[in-house]
């Protein structure tokens, strides 16, 4: 299969509670409007598929190229990929620049102190650990095709429609 078959890949990165799943789901749902053979994939769902249990910086970025890995499998085989994952290491995000040709990242950036404050999954406690951006170091992507602010006056569906010109049928990336 050449380059122009392979399916895209839609990165949708950014700390626990920045909107990731949400964003991704909206975002598959419009794609899957335009293309049958797309796929959704959670980090959190993955995780539990894959039986992951270790969270330390090592076991997260090995589990990110696992992500990474799997993505590459289904673009090559046609499929358009949304992911929604922390997965926030550089050296990852490059290696799915260079080996996914249809390859887009996209960030959710929200303040550690918005997230703190709305601790949607228990994480920010004072007695949490390994939570990536407090005792677990994250890498903000650097080049990142889009960047979405989530501080909270981000409305999901107004957010996935400045991502829609990359859904059109036979936009590449």
């Amino acid at each position: 299969m050449n380059d122009n078959e392979k399916g895209r890949i839609f990165w949708v990165t950014g700390l626990s509670g920045a909107g990731k799943t949400t964003i991704s789901r909206l975002l598959f749902n419009r794609l899957k409007k335009h293309k049958e053979n797309s796929v959704f994939l959670d980090g959190d769902e993955l995780r539990s598929v894959l039986g992951s249990e270790g969270y330390c910086y090592e076991e997260r970025k090995k589990l990110a190229f696992t992500y990474s890995r799997l993505c590459k499998l289904l673009a090559d085989q046609g499929c358009d990929v949304v992911i929604a994952t922390v997965s926030m290491f550089h050296e990852c995000h490059e290696w799915n620049r260079k080996h996914q040709p249809h390859y887009k990242e996209i960030y959710l950036r929200v303040p550690i102190e918005v997230l703190i404050q709305r601790n949607q999954k228990n994480l920010f406690l004072s007695n949490s650990q390994n939570v990536v951006g407090i005792d677990v170091k994250f890498e903000e992507p650097k080049n990142p095709d889009v960047i979405l602010e989530n501080h909270g006056s981000l409305y999901p569906k107004k957010a996935v429609e400045q991502l829609y010109p990359m859904l059109e049928v036979g936009a590449r990336l």
